[in-house]
């Protein structure tokens, strides 16, 4: 029998020795090739199911894994039949391989002992408050979490948590499994830095966004950009107007529009810096303040701000003055400026501007010079004017 007869007319036949002795020899390195827990390779995927996906491991037994594994943030499969993924070995038991997609934060793994040595998540379910955290059921097993590390943020109300279910992760293991330590907070460290890290690929600085604030504080408003993503709009950057108080301008659940102004990180976090006024549309109110407001205008504002040295008054949106007290402390109306409060009306004039300070000079405004002795003035010579005028008095001489 030739070896056409054995490999079909469509092998050549110098080519298809040598591609069977290929097939062959990978085969017999296929068969002796054994697998571990946390071994790392590529894989094909093989198949897809609701609940599990296989994949080609290299060796006679395929791996299994779940197919939640393989799912995008809108909880899409984003794999097909014949791509190739990374995978990790999580458990080996009873000749069945189980699997998981590498730098996967959602993979899980039958043994605890294992999931704590790859350092991989864990479900478990909050069964009861204790001393200092949780209980956590994990896998039959009672576990303890901290308070600290339940969440990103302190738990005010420890309640909320019980009954739940989250993924921790194993930070203290013993096999027996009397002392089991879990955190779900270093998952959502770990998940919140991967986050960053696709957040500052996808979006550059002068980037349009939208968020919701979430917390309000003196200095400023934090906006909530994507899960576990938040942003700081500095107080100064909340409008163009001086903010005494972030709650003048935005309220807590608010969904706003922001620029992103930067990202940087400082010890180890990721700093994103906002403009909320940036972001409006309208632009600098200031670049045209030369052009409203000359040197010379007389405008109506509101008073601001009060302080010792003088009255902030606010002249149009975002364009703010300085009234000083010296301008009106020796005029008629002193007591009058001197009782004025945040709000009230104020008419004052352009004084100066200091354009590349964004500053401006205000002061009260000048009464019309008078000009009516004029009109007691003729066109003839000042002297017949003053002649007629001692005639017409009728002085006689002694």
């Amino acid at each position: 029998m030739s070896k056409k007869d054995i490999f079909g007319d469509d092998i050549q036949e110098s080519k298809g020795f040598a591609s069977f002795e290929e097939m062959f020899a990978q085969s017999e390195k296929s068969m002796d090739r054994r697998l571990s827990v946390g071994d790392q390779f590529q894989g094909e995927i093989l198949s897809i199911g609701k609940e599990e996906a296989f994949v080609s491991t290299g060796t006679p037994v395929d791996g299994m894994i779940f197919t939640r594994d393989l799912l995008d943030e809108n909880k899409q499969v984003k794999y097909k039949v014949g791509d190739v993924i990374d995978c990790v070995v999580t458990a080996i038991k009873g000749g069945e391989i189980r699997l998981a997609k590498k730098g996967s934060l959602a993979a899980t793994t039958d043994s605890l002992e294992d999931a704590f040595d790859m350092e991989l998540p864990v479900e478990g379910r909050v069964t009861e408050t204790c001393n200092g955290g949780f209980r956590v059921s994990v896998q039959g097993k009672t576990a303890f979490c901290p308070i600290s590390q339940i969440d990103l943020k302190f738990a005010q109300d420890a309640t909320e948590y019980v009954g739940r279910k989250f993924e921790f992760l194993i930070t203290q293991f013993d096999s027996k499994g009397r002392n089991i330590v879990v955190s779900r907070r270093r998952l959502l460290e770990l998940q919140r830095a991967e986050n960053e890290g696709t957040f500052m690929l996808k979006h550059q600085p002068g980037a349009m966004l939208e968020g919701k604030v979430v917390r309000l504080e003196r200095f400023g408003a934090f906006v909530e950009l994507e899960p576990g993503i938040e942003g700081l709009i500095h107080v100064s950057e909340l409008a163009w107007s001086r903010v005494n108080d972030p709650h003048e301008i935005v309220s807590l659940g608010q969904t706003v529009t922001v620029k992103l102004l930067k990202t940087e990180e400082i010890d180890g976090k990721l700093k994103i810096s906002l403009s909320l006024k940036q972001a409006d549309g309208e632009g600098n109110p200031w670049l045209s303040v030369p052009q409203k407001f000359p040197v010379g205008t007389v405008v109506k504002g509101k008073v601001e701000k009060k302080e010792t040295y003088g009255l902030f008054i606010n002249i149009a949106p975002g364009v703010t003055g300085l009234l000083p007290k010296s301008k009106w402390r020796d005029s008629v109306e002193a007591t009058q400026y001197e009782n004025k409060k945040r709000g009230d009306e104020v008419t004052v004039q352009v004084d100066q501007i200091l354009f590349e300070e964004k500053k401006i000079s205000l002061g009260l405004p000048h009464e019309a010079e008078d000009t009516s002795w004029k009109s007691h003035a003729s066109s003839t010579s000042g002297f017949g004017s003053l002649s007629d005028a001692f005639k017409n008095l009728n002085i006689k001489p002694k």
